[in-house]
């Protein structure tokens, strides 16, 4: 799985018009799935994404998590983080996981993430067209990828 963390000060999905979540002060993540993708793809960013110390303490520094400053998330399902575009102009999407797959990942991700924060997680509707708005706060934008996890 892969995940790109926007620390924001605010952020919003919507579709068709309608929000369907928003967030204040935290994390949007926006989430991507392929198909070899399991639970401890899920373990460790939901472990990683919860704990992640990007939020300043009261010295200034980038020393507090999610989970130490109380902020929200807000996830976004996003296929297009698995774009090749080794050859040609037009992206592949084939490492992506199918709907049927990468779906029940998401939602899965999305409880598992709900309850290390003990608070519900705000998403955008899955395959729906969603346009995201944000306020990148520093900007702090970080890649996390399970399989390879520096």
């Amino acid at each position: 799985m892969r995940v790109l963390v926007q620390r924001v000060s605010r952020a919003a999905v919507t579709v068709d018009g309608r929000t369907t979540g928003e967030i204040g002060g935290g994390l949007l993540l926006l989430v991507g799935v392929e198909e070899a993708d399991g639970a401890a793809d899920i373990e460790w960013l939901v472990r990683k994404i919860s704990q992640l110390r990007v939020f300043n303490d009261e010295a200034g520094v980038m020393n507090r998590s999610l989970q130490d400053c109380g902020g929200e998330a807000l996830a976004v399902s996003q296929f297009t983080l698995y774009a090749s575009v080794k050859k040609g102009n037009r992206p592949s999407y084939s490492r992506a996981a199918r709907g049927e797959i990468s779906q029940p990942m998401f939602e899965r991700f999305v409880a598992e993430l709900s309850a290390a924060l003990g608070k519900p997680v705000p998403t955008g509707v899955f395959g729906a067209d969603m346009q995201v708005s944000l306020v990148n706060d520093g900007p702090v934008t970080i890649w996390l990828d399970s399989r390879n996890p520096e």
